[in-house]
């Protein structure tokens, strides 16, 4: 699975502490080994974001993403 990065995302990502940062690259790198473990929370979303999905790296703090073809754009 490929993963694309919207600039948004990048934007972002970086005014995340160090700590929190390194928890999304794992947890990015969980979701591409098994994209639906139950520990990701991995759920549809709805209303604006309806066609976007997310997965869980903190109590607070969700992972956005939309499949687009053969890949998937972390927003």
């Amino acid at each position: 699975m490929e993963i694309k990065y919207h600039k948004n995302f990048k934007k972002r990502f970086k005014k995340l502490d160090k700590k929190l940062q390194s928890k999304v690259l794992a947890k990015i790198e969980f979701f591409i080994k098994n994209p639906f473990a139950k520990e990701l929370h991995n759920h549809a979303l709805t209303g604006n974001l309806m066609g976007q999905r997310a997965f869980s790296v903190t109590g607070d703090c969700r992972v956005v993403f939309e499949e687009v073809g053969d890949y998937v754009l972390v927003i």
